[in-house]
């Protein structure tokens, strides 16, 4: 038996801790967005995060395992990651933890839908019929209906952010299946924490200042665009937090899915939904909507299925991971 496959109870133990390292993650993202600039926060978070980061790499075989065959691979990789984390963070800067969160996870059902016209697998109607009541899910939070009072009060394109997000990992995972990428998972942390520190510099160069900031209203596109500041004595123990739990986040998810099937841990990340409505509650006092709430158990609910009805039909699923955010 793979090494993937030998030990089910430690990679469950290794995913629940990255999921509520996770849901700590956008905790503390959502705590500082209203001082500081998104890509400040990326810049010092990756720098910490690259350092825990090397000290793993150092520990599962050395700086050897950080050579690669495909270097333009893991950029690509990372920059549509980047993507991925600056839209869904951006939305968490305007929406509750819990709404954004439960929008992000439509990326599993996408990256079914997607699987079909990329790997020509087949997918059959009863995970497709899962996707339309997670999607219906989606219609649900969203209520684009109800035009101008939509939920929480934002406008309507904010509610997309999460969807780009979910729809960029996606895509991300996609690749990653079809191109077969195998790195050690310290190694393949650094990759990303470096990614996200050059794109956090550019962002600093061109829109450090603060100047594209001057005039904007809208929260999300504050976030992105303020000047940066430097941290305050009371925040600098949550950055250095999510340095370290960026880290925690990277190792944990790839412990699990080596250390596990797929098929068996990947329901667990659904934990990140409850544990961000009871953060969402305990610090902000957000309780989802009737309507919301009824959306969120349809998207947790498809998603469950779809990964069980795939450990059923045994099919591979090492890759589809549903919420793996550095």
């Amino acid at each position: 038996m793979s090494e993937n496959l030998n030990r089910p109870g430690a990679g469950i133990v290794f995913i629940i801790i990255g999921v509520f390292a996770i849901t700590l993650n956008d905790l503390m993202i959502k705590l500082l967005s209203g001082g500081y600039p998104l890509h400040e926060m990326v810049f010092i978070r990756s720098g910490l995060g690259i350092c825990f980061s090397l000290v793993l790499v150092q520990m599962e075989g050395g700086f050897g395992i950080l050579r690669t065959k495909t270097p333009w691979l893991h950029l690509l990789r990372g920059l549509i990651i980047v993507v991925s984390n600056l839209t869904y963070f951006a939305a968490l800067a305007a929406l509750p933890l819990a709404d954004a969160t439960a929008l992000f996870f439509v990326a599993p059902l996408l990256i079914t839908l997607l699987s079909i016209p990329i790997l020509g697998e087949k997918v059959g109607p009863w995970r497709l019929g899962a996707v339309v009541v997670g999607f219906c899910g989606v219609l649900l939070m969203m209520q684009a209906w109800r035009g101008d009072n939509a939920p929480a009060d934002v406008p309507f394109f904010i509610l997309v952010l999460p969807i780009i997000a979910a729809l960029t990992y996606a895509l991300n995972q996609i690749m990653t299946r079809k191109l077969g990428v195998a790195s050690k998972a310290s190694a393949m942390g650094v990759y990303i924490q470096a990614t996200f520190i050059v794109v956090s510099l550019g962002f600093f160069f061109v829109a450090g200042d603060g100047r594209y900031a001057e005039g904007v209203t809208n929260e999300s596109l504050i976030f992105l665009l303020r000047a940066w500041v430097f941290p305050a004595e009371g925040d600098r123990w949550i950055f250095a937090a999510l340095g370290l739990n960026s880290a925690i986040i990277g190792y944990c998810l790839g412990q699990a899915y080596r250390l596990a099937s797929a098929a068996t841990v990947a329901p667990f990340e659904y934990l990140g939904l409850p544990l961000a409505v009871f953060w969402g509650w305990l610090i902000w006092a957000e309780f989802p909507a009737p309507l919301v709430l009824a959306g969120i158990v349809l998207i947790m609910s498809s998603g469950i299925f779809v990964f069980l009805r795939e450990r059923i039909k045994s099919r591979p699923m090492i890759k589809k991971r549903v919420h793996r955010r550095y």
